[in-house]
């Protein structure tokens, strides 16, 4: 007889916001105090002895920053109702967050812009990516597209990236400090197949103000550098965790190359 598997249990409230908390690296008592609670108080908490209310669990995960997705779980741990929603971008609700990310790409024009998810998945994108993906393995291009990979697989751009060591170093540098805020078992998976690419790690600062991406085009080698752009105070799950990544020319003959003849 085939044995079934345990449905899988989520941790009491308590257990979660002590594990926040040591990813924070804040005691009990440094906690307390910015929450304006006994040590006492949060001690019972943390160990199950006392059920939080919501609006206790709010502030903890306000001081912790805790990611909306991760304080909803909480809440539903100790009982309580989710706080903050999770909307596709399809609703109406969202048509107004939808119209921002399509001003926000289409005025980045001519130089490329991306939105992603929590897990570098593209969500959306303007016309200038194009040239950056052009020669890439078209598995690579199948939806959900995930931007670290396509840059980093060797069917990807790397092959084409100038700079590619210090690409690379500036890109798992930074999901490692995701991972270190999030918690993210995907983003570790994530993180553990990009570390397999060749390429190489160079930290070095070199000479530019901010890691450029150089990469081979049809037009020539284009240089970049990046912002992120998030949503200010959200309170939906979809829009905390979307970002847009706008790449502007790091030199004269990349801006001339995409802004083509005046």
């Amino acid at each position: 007889m085939t044995q079934l598997a345990e449905p899988a249990t989520t941790p009491p409230a308590g257990e979660l916001i002590r594990h926040w908390r040591g990813q924070r690296h804040l005691t009990q008592q440094q906690l307390s105090i910015r929450c304006g609670v006994s040590t006492r108080h949060l001690s019972f908490i943390e160990t199950g002895r006392s059920r939080p209310t919501a609006s206790m669990i709010l502030r903890v995960c306000e001081e912790l920053d805790v990611p909306l997705r991760h304080r909803n779980d909480i809440l539903l741990a100790a009982g309580h109702a989710p706080a903050f929603t999770e909307s596709s971008l399809e609703q109406p609700s969202m048509r107004s967050i939808s119209q921002a990310l399509i001003q926000i790409l289409d005025g980045h024009l001519p130089f490329p812009a991306v939105v992603v998810d929590r897990h570098w998945n593209m969500v959306d994108a303007n016309a200038a990516i194009d040239p950056l993906t052009e020669g890439c393995d078209a598995a690579l291009l199948e939806p959900p597209v995930n931007v670290l990979r396509l840059s980093l697989h060797p069917d990807g751009m790397a092959p084409r990236i100038r700079n590619l060591p210090q690409w690379r170093g500036h890109i798992l540098s930074r999901l490692d400090h995701q991972i270190r805020t999030t918690g993210d078992a995907e983003l570790e998976r994530l993180r553990t197949e990009l570390g397999g690419y060749p390429g190489g790690v160079d930290h070095a600062p070199g000479h530019s103000l901010v890691v450029p991406l150089r990469v081979t085009t049809a037009a020539g080698v284009l240089s970049f550098f990046s912002t992120t752009t998030v949503f200010g105070t959200p309170m939906d799950v979809t829009v905390a965790e979307l970002a847009i990544e706008s790449f502007f020319p790091a030199d004269a003959e990349t801006a001339a190359a995409l802004r083509g003849p005046a």
